[in-house]
Parts: C-alpha cells; sequence; structure tokens
C-alpha cells in the first residue's frame, strides 16, 4: 500500500512538473521559418508595388531592384536580388538587421525612424553613391518613405560585415547597428551591380 501511495506521489510530481513547465514557456520557443510557397506570394505583392514606383519614377533602376524579407530569420537567405525583365531573382543571401530591432521574442522584430536607435527602418531606398567608411566600400542609402527618411541622417548603409556568414545557419546571425549589412562575398556581387548601373537601384526591405 505503501509502494502505491508512493507511486501516486510521484506520478503526481511529474506531471506538475510537466503543466508548470508547458505554462512557462515562451510563447515564440522556436522562430518560425516561411514556407517558400508564403516567402514567395509576399515578394511578388512586393514586385507589384515596386513596378508601379517605378512606373512614376523613371530615374531609377527599372531592369533591377533589391528586396529583404525581414519576416525570414537572419540565419537564412532574405536579401534578394530580382531582375524585373526576367521576373525572377538571380541572387541570394544573408543580411543582419539592427540590434535595436530585437525584441527578445524569437521571430518578432521591432522597426522605427529614431536616430541612435540602432533599429532597421523599413520601406523603400534609392541607394546612392559608394564610399570608404569603417566597414570599407559601402553604399550610403536614401530613405525614400516616411518609416525611413532618417537613414542617411543616421548613417544607415549597406555595406558588408566579416562575421555574417556565407552559408545557410540554424540559429540567427549577427546584428547589426541598423544598416542592412551582409556577407562580404555576397557584397562583392551586389557591389558589381551597383557600380554597373546608370540609374540608381531601389533596395526594399519589408516585414
Amino acid at each position: 500500500m505503501k509502494q502505491l501511495f508512493g507511486l501516486l506521489v510521484i506520478v503526481l510530481v511529474l506531471g506538475l512538473g510537466y503543466w508548470f513547465t508547458k505554462k512557462s514557456a515562451p510563447l515564440f520557443s522556436r522562430s518560425k521559418p516561411l514556407s517558400d510557397d508564403v516567402a514567395q506570394k509576399r515578394l511578388s505583392s512586393k514586385i507589384k508595388v515596386l513596378q508601379k514606383f517605378l512606373d512614376k519614377n523613371p530615374k531609377y533602376n527599372n531592369e533591377l531592384v533589391f528586396l529583404a524579407d525581414l519576416k525570414i530569420m537572419s540565419g537564412k537567405n532574405r536579401f534578394f536580388v530580382y531582375d524585373l525583365k526576367q521576373n525572377k531573382i538571380t541572387d541570394q543571401g544573408l543580411m543582419a538587421h539592427g540590434s535595436g530591432s530585437e525584441t527578445g521574442i524569437e521571430g518578432e522584430l521591432y522597426f522605427s525612424n529614431i536616430p541612435d536607435s540602432n533599429t532597421t527602418s523599413l520601406g523603400l531606398y534609392a541607394i546612392g553613391k559608394d564610399y570608404v567608411g569603417k566597414f570599407g566600400k559601402s553604399y550610403k542609402l536614401f530613405g525614400l518613405e516616411k518609416t525611413n527618411d532618417k537613414a542617411f541622417e543616421r548613417f544607415i548603409v549597406l555595406h558588408h560585415y566579416e562575421k555574417v556568414p556565407y552559408e545557410e545557419q540554424s540559429n540567427p546571425i549577427c546584428n547589426s547597428l541598423g544598416c542592412p549589412m551582409v556577407n562580404e562575398t555576397y557584397f562583392g556581387r551586389l557591389e558589381k551591380l551597383i557600380d554597373a548601373s546608370e540609374k540608381p537601384i531601389l533596395l526594399y526591405l519589408y516585414y
């Protein structure tokens, strides 16, 4: 009888422990990457937005655009080179977002246009001239929307960093200070496209 009572106590304690663990677990215990189908639909909708913008603004490159889907975890390819003439992605790589955009909840990011916030700002950017700074060759970015119109003031630029991996990872990668930051090898390919373009290339960061 004592053995049976002891067994019941053990079962009760284990059950309570399991229940407590489930209740105290964070709501987002693991970031849920978008399915290819969902990401493709999101990309297609943004391409339509870009095409409408380019129809009204012929001073920008209307054959090639860059996009970054920040719903995709930073360890996965989420910075895309898109050929509007061929209607397809021609290159892709990893991109770090700002440390200030971290919320402490996996899969949820925060965005703002506030100076010194180290956050990423969403919206449409025009890629400007290059310069040599702390991270080597970089490109100035000009925010074209209210959500990112302080980009130049905030020194938000497109640049590379040695700690950004080239290959996809199972975990999030390092953060930037708000800049779209990519791998050096990948940056080299972007650099050739930007420098060869007669008109500014657009960059669209979305979430």
